[in-house]
């Protein structure tokens, strides 16, 4: 379904009954609602579950430019105004985790529980060259380019060897995201900092990390521990896109954290 929220048309799905609390869940960077396939599954049991595809991605619109978390974090508050939710649970994975940190600190009012999943929550000199140089290949080369080298990154070696079926779902994502659209978020994940303020958060926070997810682990135990009375989960096996290579413990993690189980 589409509806129109802070000038663009985004795209949603809404899962479960109503009556429900809300439990919105946030893609990833190059990904879209679909990656949430288990989560709304698996919640819409006892949650009334929104999914969306983040500005630019998926069927949401994809307008040319740079984006910031400002813009991403203020799609989010319209969409709720537009589906008259009040307050909500907040899970997001990667750009989502940074979208869901950055909410709980600017807009405590509107959520109750927050998930971060896999996600350092800053970007660095370096991640923001990185983003710069894929920006980059994206405006020179097409989506195509980047499918396998962020494959590479996402997903860890044993799982890439296996090549489970996700993989195939996921390169199908990034191939179809729209050039602007990475362009956008990118510019996005190369100047944003949630962790600097993360003590102030008043929220209960879960951070959510596979375990093999490069140096994202002991970024979000930093996050966890400047935090106090906020939980961190690490899944074994699991790399960047945890909610996919792991996806029972995710849901287990999740709904332990929001007091489903």
């Amino acid at each position: 379904m589409q509806i129109k929220a802070n000038g663009i048309n985004i795209n949603y799905v809404v899962d479960g009954a109503s009556g429900a609390p809300w439990l919105i869940f946030s893609n990833s960077l190059a990904t879209n609602l679909a990656a949430w396939d288990d989560q709304a599954r698996e919640f819409k049991r006892a949650f009334h579950v929104l999914r969306y595809d983040q500005r630019g991605h998926g069927g949401t619109e994809a307008p040319g430019g740079r984006y910031t978390f400002g813009l991403l974090m203020a799609d989010v508050l319209a969409l709720m105004d537009a589906l008259a939710i009040d307050k909500a649970h907040f899970a997001g994975l990667s750009m989502g985790g940074a979208t869901a940190l950055g909410l709980a600190e600017q807009h405590p009012e509107r959520f109750d529980k927050v998930i971060v999943c896999d996600s350092s929550c800053q970007s660095t000199p370096a991640t923001a060259q990185q983003w710069e140089e894929r920006i980059a290949v994206a405006q020179k080369q097409g989506m195509e380019a980047l499918v396998e080298p962020t494959v590479a990154r996402w997903f860890p070696p044993e799982v890439i060897k296996a090549n489970p079926p996700h993989l195939d779902k996921i390169r199908q994502m990034i191939r179809s995201t729209p050039v602007s659209g990475f362009i956008g978020c990118a510019a996005a994940l190369a100047n944003h900092n949630y962790a600097v303020a993360v003590a102030a958060v008043k929220r209960p926070v879960l951070f959510l990390a596979g375990e093999k997810d490069g140096v994202t682990p002991a970024a979000m135990r930093k996050l966890s521990e400047a935090l106090p009375g906020s939980r961190y989960v690490e899944l074994a096996g699991a790399g960047h896109i945890s909610n996919l290579d792991q996806p029972a413990a995710f849901n287990r993690a999740v709904g332990d954290f929001l007091g489903q189980h």
